[in-house]
């Protein structure tokens, strides 16, 4: 009863690990792709290397920013002739393209709002001609951003709710085995809380049990798809790992407790005849 138990909130405990796991991918993915905005800031044609270093001290002491390229107006150039099979110099005699730098913000600056505060900041630079970027994308972005990350909360949520059902009832189950042990114990004058606290600490054993063999199994979910599919999840920082570890412990813990206490509860105040009805 007692291993059948254990693994019964284990499998529970795996889908809530899981979604952990499918929030914190989401949360990578929607970073990667705020990352890989860029805005492209055009340098006045009059600009000289001291009105270059100046911009790169600028977008150094932003906080906004992920990280920058310098792009000379001779590699514009070249990255032109490349792209286009066409060399602007042989007509015009000049090479009409600027120096340039290619900004990357940090994926909380990369929404509409800020990235129109940061293009006003910038163009407001009197060696800044224009500042560039796909502003339809960015609209794009933080609309289905917005939906997918509503429609995963909402499946967290429902998750948890599943998993506080299914833990519960199966804790309840563990605990009506032992009913007559409880109606013993009240008989010889044991307290409410003294009946309580080893079922208690037993469902909490099971909970910590259960969420270590979830968090092995997790592993295995994490490396199989890494091995099979060559797609990484999400990085393995030590935030990520205290995120999935938290979740899995915390949440196996928590409801183990809650649900114990509540079974435990139910049977101390329960008269002993009702206890053969059910």
């Amino acid at each position: 009863m007692y291993l059948t138990t254990t693994v019964s909130v284990a499998m529970v405990l795996f889908l809530i690990g899981l979604e952990s796991m499918v929030l914190l991918s989401a949360h990578y993915m929607i970073s990667e792709m705020r990352e890989n905005l860029a805005l492209t800031i055009v340098l006045d044609r009059s600009a000289d290397t001291t009105s270059v270093n100046r911009l790169q001290n600028v977008l150094e002491a932003m906080p906004c920013t992920s990280s920058y390229t310098y792009i000379s107006k001779q590699q514009a150039l070249e990255e032109h002739i490349t792209n286009l099979g066409e060399d602007p110099t042989k007509f015009l005699g000049y090479n009409p393209l600027s120096d340039s730098y290619e900004l990357h913000l940090q994926p909380v600056y990369a929404n509409q709002d800020s990235i129109a505060q940061v293009t006003d900041k910038l163009t407001a630079l009197p060696y800044v001609e224009k500042v560039l970027y796909q502003e339809d994308i960015v609209k794009v972005l933080d609309h289905n951003i917005n939906k997918v990350s509503m429609v995963l909360i909402i499946c967290a949520l429902i998750l948890l709710v599943i998993a506080w059902i299914l833990i519960v009832n199966t804790i309840r189950l563990h605990i009506y085995s032992k009913r007559f042990i409880i109606n013993t114990m009240r008989l010889v004058g044991a307290k409410s809380r003294v009946i309580r606290r080893p079922f208690i600490a037993r469902s909490m054993r099971m909970g910590l049990e259960a969420a270590l063999l979830t968090l092995v199994a997790l592993v295995g979910v994490y490396y199989y798809v890494l091995q099979s599919l060559h797609v990484s999840l999400f990085p393995l920082t030590w935030e990520n790992i205290a995120v999935i570890v938290l979740s899995v412990l915390l949440s196996g813990l928590i409801i183990t407790y809650f649900a114990s206490l509540v079974a435990t509860g139910r049977y101390v105040r329960m008269k002993e005849e009702k206890m053969y009805e059910i």
